[in-house]
């Protein structure tokens, strides 16, 4: 424990973590959709994430009257987890108290989609998270980044920055994300899922 700072009981606080890649060189990439979300939600809700502890950037404020520790690991992605676990057993919350944000291959660029639970879905981040909470039991707002025509382009692809037409959809996108995280903590996860997980007439969800 960190002296000058008391854990608080389980429930009473959210952590919600962005999944990224720390250094400058990957800000605008796809990876770190995660970080941008987080960096708009903290601008939006006056919680700057201006501390350091747990080998993570944190800030420390309300939504929604609800008390909330915004996260933003730097480890690099595969170790992201790690700081996760100790806020998580710092404020002895649970892990249906962790939301989250992290990037989607799975999904068509700018898609958002809420999900209870489940695996990592390849994603080395979300397995670090797993790993270091103890189980897949937490909340995730996946943003959707479309794939690469060939499954071995993978890695290059989500290292890549967003394209001209990509950065200009980006700040709608983003601030659909950080309305999903603020539904979550407002009025809970199936209002969130019912606002966010629905289809349009293409098919393609919101």
């Amino acid at each position: 424990m960190v002296h000058g700072e008391t854990s608080q009981p389980s429930g009473l606080v959210k952590l919600i973590v962005g999944l990224g890649n720390p250094d400058e060189a990957y800000r605008g990439t796809r990876h770190n959709i995660g970080f941008l979300v987080l960096d708009e939600l903290a601008r939006r809700e006056s919680v700057p994430i201006d501390k350091k502890k747990y080998t993570a950037r944190h800030g420390k404020g309300v939504i929604h009257n609800t008390p909330v520790v915004l996260i933003k690991p730097e480890t690099y992605m595969n170790l992201s987890g790690e700081a996760v676990g100790r806020f998580l057993r710092f404020y002895k919350a649970e892990r249906s108290d962790i939301i989250v944000v992290h990037d989607d291959l799975d999904f068509p660029f700018g898609t958002i989609r809420i999900r209870r639970g489940g695996g990592d879905g390849g994603h080395k981040g979300v397995h670090s998270v797993i790993t270091h909470s103890g189980g897949g039991d937490f909340l995730r707002v996946r943003v959707g980044i479309g794939k690469p025509e060939r499954k071995e382009m993978t890695e290059h692809y989500v290292l890549q920055h967003f394209s001209g037409a990509e950065a200009r959809a980006l700040p709608e996108i983003i601030d659909r994300a950080c309305d999903a995280v603020v539904t979550l903590i407002s009025e809970g996860t199936e209002a969130a899922m019912a606002r966010f997980n629905l289809k349009t007439d293409s098919g393609q969800h919101q």
